[in-house]
């Protein structure tokens, strides 16, 4: 029987604590291993649930002030995670079409990344990948930047999607990673923090 109530009990988002990393590496792992099996190598999925992995979750939390690990929460549930920080300088961050001409020219500073929003497949459709990516957004407003950035696999196309209803869309850039079984292409996607999206 599944181990979670039919019912919508309630749904919440807060800042992430050490207490939460091995519930992040299980989404993680569990959420890549459902969307990504065809994409990347099983190696590549093992190093998900390594000591390393851990640590590296343990040290994102207890970053400081400008980077933000979010949990999502349904009841007494943890059902997915976000991961946000300024952006690692976008070459084009100054070109935006849609940038006000009345508005000074934004620079790098002006750039966020969602480096990580995952909701474990059974969670989904149900509201927490917008609660998280809103409470991001905001957190992210409040240190300066005005627009955001989230890489995503060229053939995820719910993902895509999802960036999408919040506004955002593929920009045209494109970067190449290696696997250490092959290749995966990443699209990046850009939009602005001031978020329109549905409850």
């Amino acid at each position: 029987m599944v181990g979670y109530p039919c019912a919508m009990a309630i749904a919440a988002v807060r800042p992430a604590a050490v207490d939460d990393v091995d519930e992040i590496v299980r989404i993680q792992a569990t959420t890549w291993e459902a969307a990504y099996a065809e994409l990347l190598p099983p190696a590549a999925l093992e190093q998900l649930r390594t000591p390393q992995a851990r640590q590296a979750w343990t040290t994102a939390v207890q970053a400081g002030p400008g980077f933000h690990v979010l949990v999502a929460t349904e009841g007494e549930w943890t059902v997915g995670f976000c991961a946000a920080a300024p952006a690692q300088n976008p070459e084009d961050a100054a070109q935006r079409a849609d940038e006000p001409a009345d508005r000074p020219a934004i620079g790098p500073e002006h750039w966020a990344e969602i480096g990580a929003l995952l909701v474990e497949p059974r969670w989904g459709r149900r509201g927490h990948g917008g609660r998280l990516l809103a409470t991001a957004a905001q957190a992210l407003r409040e240190s300066g930047a005005l627009y955001g950035l989230a890489w995503v696999p060229e053939a995820d196309a719910a993902s895509r999607r999802f960036y999408e209803r919040a506004g955002w869309e593929a920009d045209g850039a494109v970067r190449v990673l290696d696997t250490g079984d092959g290749t995966l292409r990443e699209v990046r996607i850009t939009g602005s923090l001031d978020l329109k999206l549905d409850e």
